[in-house]
């Protein structure tokens, strides 16, 4: 499979960078993985719903300037469709074979902007929690590469 994640924001916490660099390793196996950040932007003092929507406005433009038209936009948001690991993974095989690259958007802090959830051709969702950005994308590649394993019929923990 040919995928990008692209996210706001730099990962910060060595944890958070080695899990990344580790489940990105392992996805070398199965095809070209990569992840591209835009820089976050400051979130304002005394938020309100104005300042909040430029804050994802500006953040939502930086994303949509990494995309590329042929590009198949699967955004993270907490409304999209929750898959099994196994129905990813069909997914994900489905996608590799029209050789469009994916490309996983996971938003700011505040999440992604209107813009870029129109953008997408399909809206997933982990869990109706919410989770930290940084985390999100170790999340992320740990189902991007458990994926990979299923469709390869390799064995994966349950």
């Amino acid at each position: 499979m040919n995928a990008a994640i692209l996210c706001v924001g730099a990962l910060k916490e060595k944890w958070q960078k080695d899990g990344c660099a580790e489940y990105l390793k392992r996805l070398t196996r199965y095809g070209k993985y990569e992840v591209i950040e835009v820089p976050d932007e400051p979130e304002p003092a005394k938020p309100s719903p104005a300042l909040n929507a430029q804050v994802m406005e500006k953040e939502g433009r930086a994303l949509l300037a990494r995309l590329r038209p042929q590009d198949r936009v699967v955004a993270l948001c907490i409304d999209g469709a929750s898959l099994s690991s196994e129905a990813l993974a069909a997914e994900t095989a489905k996608w590799a074979q029209d050789g469009r690259r994916t490309v996983f958007v996971i938003g700011g802090s505040l999440g992604l902007s209107p813009e870029v959830a129109a953008r997408a051709d399909t809206r997933l969702s982990f869990s109706k929690m919410t989770f930290p950005h940084p985390l999100m994308r170790v999340i992320l590649l740990e189902q991007l590469y458990r994926a990979a394993r299923i469709v390869a019929g390799e064995r994966y923990h349950k």
